[in-house]
């Protein structure tokens, strides 16, 4: 069976931005462990390749801060370029899957999933628009999961 692996990142101690490993904690009780393996992060790094070089998908999960409206759940395609594959002390999504070809010659398809949260404070609770819409950030990552499992495009 193909693998995927689901990388959240962000802090949970600072409010919305913690939404990606809390969709991570809701999609381990739903998702193949033999399938599906999910790892949190604080933030995206080099020593992240390796893991997604082992990997048919990836998907990468994470609050944003000023794409959309608040609530608003976006899912695309990556197609990273040869330029992404720079280290620097943040990565992004992109460069961490060109890092993957670079070094290790894969090429997983690759995603990222984002929920545009409404407050970064600190604090370990979301914003209500965030936790409303958790769910449907959810129900997107499992859609794509079992699309990919099951060889849909």
């Amino acid at each position: 069976m193909p693998r995927v692996l689901i990388v959240a990142y962000g802090n949970p101690l600072r409010s919305d931005d913690g939404v990606a490993w809390r969709a991570a904690d809701a999609l381990e009780a739903h998702l193949p462990q033999s399938a599906v393996e999910i790892v949190r992060v604080h933030q995206l790094a080099p020593e992240l390749a390796e893991a997604v070089s082992r990997s048919a998908a990836v998907i990468f999960v994470d609050a944003a801060q000023s794409l959309g409206n608040p609530g608003e759940v976006r899912c695309e395609e990556l197609v990273p370029t040869a330029g992404d594959a720079s280290f620097s002390h943040q990565m992004s999504p992109a460069g961490v899957v060109a890092l993957a070809k670079q070094l290790y010659d894969a090429s997983p398809r690759a995603f990222s999933a984002t929920l545009t949260g409404e407050c970064f404070d600190h604090g370990e609770a979301l914003s209500s628009v965030a936790a409303s819409a958790l769910p449907a950030l959810v129900a997107r990552i499992e859609k794509l999961v079992q699309q990919f499992l099951s060889g849909a495009s």
